[in-house]
C-alpha cells in the first residue's frame, strides 16, 4: 500500500505538496515518520519546506531523513532501508520521482521487507507511478490552454468605450500585449469538463490541485493506482483535503490505517515527560503524583487538587476528601460509648445498693458521704468521655478537658480525704491522739475535697480564657484525609491539668500505702492503694500512646484512659463492699468489721 501526491497545477513552492501531506498525517494521526528525498533542487527544496511546515504545525515528528542517491548506489541503498528497518516509525514521505524509488523498493524486498506478499518483480511491475512518459503533463499543457482560451474570450467580449485599460479600451487580436492577456487570465475563474477548477491567486500562480493516489501491489505481480481524494486551494486561500477513506485500500490483515506514533499518547492521570536528546513526539507518560490530576490527553503538567480535594485513583480528577473523626456511628465509637454507658449505669447500681445498705455497719464504717460524692464523680467520669466522640464542635472541644479534669479531680479528692480519714482514725486510737479528729469531721471533708476541685477548676478557667480548645482541621498528617480533632490550645494549661490530677493521685498512693498494715479486718487503704496503682500505671501508659496514636485514634485512646481507670476505681474501692452487703451479709457486722467475734467462711 503506499499514497501519492501527484501535483496537477505546478507550484514553484512545492507547498501545496506539503501541506498535502501534512493534511494525510493529521488525517490519519500520523505524527512519527521517515523522511526520503531525491539528491536534486526538487528533493532538496521540498524537504526543507516539509521540515519547516512539520515543525511549525506540531503535527509531528521524523525519526529520519535521507538522500537518495542519484547513481542508486546499491550499498548507500542498502544503509537507507537498514536505516528504515530500525526506525519505529511506519509512515514513510517520500520527495522523489517514480524511477528511483523503483531502485529502493527493490532492495527493500532483496533485505526482506514486504512491499505486498514478497514474490514480485518490480522489475516487471506495470505501474503509471513508474511510468516517465509524464503523461500528466499533457493535462497540464490542457488546463494552460483552457485558461488561455477562456481569457481570449472574456477578452473578445469587451466593448470599447468600456474596456479596463486607458481610456476605456479594449485590447484586440492585432494589437494584444502580454500583459493586457495577464489581466484577463488572472480574471479567469471556470472549471473544466474533469471537475477540475481553473483559477489563479492574487500573486498570479495558479491555484493548486493535487491528486490523493493509492497505490495498491496486486497478488499477480502488477499494480494498481486509483484516485481516493484530492487537495485543492481556493482562491479565497482556503486550503481543503477531500479523502473517500473507503475507497483506499490498506495493505494489511486488518485492512485499517496504521498507527504511526513515536510515543503512545498519555492519557489523563499522566503528563508527558521528554526524552532527552530525543525528539519531541518521543516521551514518556509519568503517573500525576497523589493530590494532583490531569484530565486531558498529553498533559504537560499535573495541576494539585484543591485544599479539601484529593486525586481519585485514576488521577483524572479531583474528589473530596475522607473526613475522619471517633463517630458514634463506626464500631470503635459505638464500643467506646456502650462502654461509657455501662459504666454510669453500674455505678448508678452500686449507688442503690448503698443508699438500701446505708444504715448497715459496712457502709456506715466507710464514710458513706464520701462514698456517694465517689460514686457521683465517677459517674460524671464515665460521661464526660462521651464529649470525645462524635465531630469536634467549639463547645466540645471546649469542655471535654474542663469536665475530665473536674471529674477526675473531684474523684481523687474523695479518694485522698478517705485515706487521710482512715489514717486519723487509727491515728486518734493511740495514746495522745483524740484531738487529731477534730480536724476530719464532715465540713473539713467537704471543704477539703471542694477546695482541691476548685483548684483545678481555676486551672480550666484561666485555660479557656488565655488559649481555649479549638476544633481544627488537620491535612497535614494524612495527605488524603480531613481529620477533625481538638487543638488542645495550649500545651502548658493541658499539661498542668494532668499533672493536678497525678499529683493528688500519687499522694492518695502514697498515703494508703503507708495504711494498708494498720489493724482492721477490713483496711479501705489496701483497696485505695490498689486502685491508685491501676489508675497510675493506666495514665503513664496513656501519655506515648496518646503522642503517637494518629487522628481519631488519639481520642480513643483517652477515652480508653478514663474508662479504664474509671473502672479501676469503681471495681477496686466497691467491688468488695457489694460482695460482702450482696453475698456475704454475716460480714456486713461492727464485730466483722472491727476484726472482733469475726467468722472464718
Amino acid at each position: 500500500m503506499a499514497f501519492a501526491i501527484t501535483e496537477i497545477n505546478r507550484d514553484p513552492s512545492l507547498l501545496p505538496n506539503v501541506r498535502a501531506m501534512l493534511q494525510i498525517m493529521r488525517r490519519f494521526g500520523w505524527t512519527w515518520a521517515g523522511l526520503l528525498f531525491i539528491d536534486d533542487a526538487y528533493g532538496h527544496d521540498a524537504a526543507q519546506i516539509f521540515q519547516s511546515e512539520l515543525a511549525q504545525s506540531g503535527l509531528g515528528c521524523l525519526s529520519y531523513a535521507e538522500v537518495l542517491p542519484w547513481d542508486s548506489d546499491p550499498a548507500e541503498l542498502r544503509r537507507i532501508v537498514s536505516v528504515m528497518k530500525k526506525s519505529t516509525a511506519r509512515v514513510v514521505v517520500v520527495f522523489v520521482y517514480g524511477i528511483r524509488l523503483f531502485k529502493l523498493m527493490d532492495e527493500w524486498v532483496d533485505a526482506g521487507g514486504r512491499v505486498c506478499t514478497g514474490q514480485e518483480d518490480l522489475a516487471t511491475a506495470e505501474t503509471t507511478l513508474l511510468d516517465v512518459s509524464e503523461l500528466r503533463a499533457t493535462y497540464c499543457v490542457y488546463m494552460a490552454v483552457y485558461a488561455l482560451a477562456h481569457a481570449l474570450h472574456d477578452m473578445l467580449q469587451c466593448v470599447p468605450g468600456r474596456g479596463p485599460f486607458t481610456g476605456h479600451s479594449c485590447a484586440t487580436l492585432q494589437t494584444i500585449q502580454p500583459w493586457q492577456i495577464v489581466y484577463y487570465l488572472d480574471k479567469v475563474n471556470s472549471t473544466t469538463s474533469f471537475g477540475d477548477q481553473v483559477s489563479f491567486d492574487e500573486n498570479g500562480d495558479a491555484l493548486p490541485v493535487c491528486d490523493i493516489m493509492n497505490w495498491v501491489w496486486l497478488p499477480d505481480g502488477g499494480t494498481k493506482v486509483h484516485t481516493v481524494g484530492v487537495f485543492k486551494k481556493s482562491a479565497s486561500g482556503d486550503e481543503e483535503l477531500i479523502l473517500d477513506e473507503e475507497r483506499i485500500f490498506w495493505n494489511f490483515e486488518t485492512n485499517k490505517p496504521l498507527r504511526s506514533v513515536c510515543s503512545e499518547s498519555c492519557s489523563p492521570g499522566t503528563r508527558v515527560t521528554r526524552r532527552k536528546g530525543e525528539p519531541v513526539c518521543c516521551f514518556d507518560c509519568i503517573a500525576c503524583s497523589e493530590g494532583e490530576i490531569s484530565n486531558e490527553t498529553d498533559s504537560m503538567e499535573c495541576t494539585s487538587c484543591p485544599e479539601d480535594f484529593w486525586s481519585s485513583p485514576q488521577r483524572d480528577h479531583c474528589v473530596p476528601k475522607s473526613v475522619e473523626f471517633l463517630s458514634y456511628y463506626e464500631g470503635l465509637g459505638i464500643s467506646l460509648t456502650t462502654v461509657s454507658l455501662l459504666g454510669t449505669l453500674i455505678c448508678a447500681i452500686v449507688m442503690g445498693i448503698f443508699i438500701y445498705y446505708r444504715d448497715t455497719p459496712m457502709v456506715r464504717a466507710n464514710n458513706s458521704e464520701l462514698s456517694f460524692q465517689l460514686l457521683l464523680s465517677l459517674k460524671l467520669c464515665f460521661l464526660c468521655s462521651l464529649l470525645f466522640i462524635g465531630r469536634p464542635r467549639l463547645w466540645t472541644c471546649q469542655l471535654r478537658h474542663a469536665i475530665f479534669g473536674i471529674s477526675f479531680v473531684l474523684c481523687v479528692s474523695c479518694i485522698l480525704v478517705k485515706t487521710m480519714v482512715v489514717l486519723a482514725v487509727f491515728k486518734a486510737s493511740k495514746p495522745g491522739g483524740a484531738d487529731i479528729l477534730k480536724f476530719f469531721g464532715a465540713v473539713h471533708q467537704r471543704g477539703t475535697v471542694v477546695a482541691l476541685t476548685s483548684i483545678q477548676a481555676v486551672i480550666c478557667t484561666a485555660w479557656l480564657v488565655s488559649a481555649s480548645p479549638t476544633p481544627h482541621k488537620n491535612i497535614q498528617y494524612q495527605s488524603d484525609k480531613i481529620i477533625y480533632e481538638c487543638e488542645v490550645g495550649s500545651t502548658i494549661g493541658f499539661a498542668v491539668l494532668l499533672g493536678y490530677i497525678g499529683l493528688l493521685a500519687l499522694l492518695s498512693f502514697v498515703l494508703a500505702f503507708m495504711a494498708r498494715n494498720l489493724p482492721d479486718n477490713f483496711n479501705e487503704a489496701k483497696f485505695i492503694t490498689f486502685s491508685m496503682l491501676i489508675f497510675c500505671a493506666v495514665w503513664i501508659a496513656f501519655i506515648p500512646a496518646y503522642i503517637s496514636s494518629p487522628g481519631k485514634y488519639a481520642d480513643a485512646v483517652e477515652v480508653f484512659a478514663i474508662l479504664a481507670s474509671s473502672f479501676g476505681l469503681l471495681v477496686a474501692l466497691f467491688g468488695p463492699k457489694c460482695y460482702i452487703m450482696l453475698l456475704k451479709p454475716e460480714r456486713n457486722t461492727k464485730k466483722s468489721i472491727m476484726g472482733r467475734g469475726a467468722t472464718k467462711t
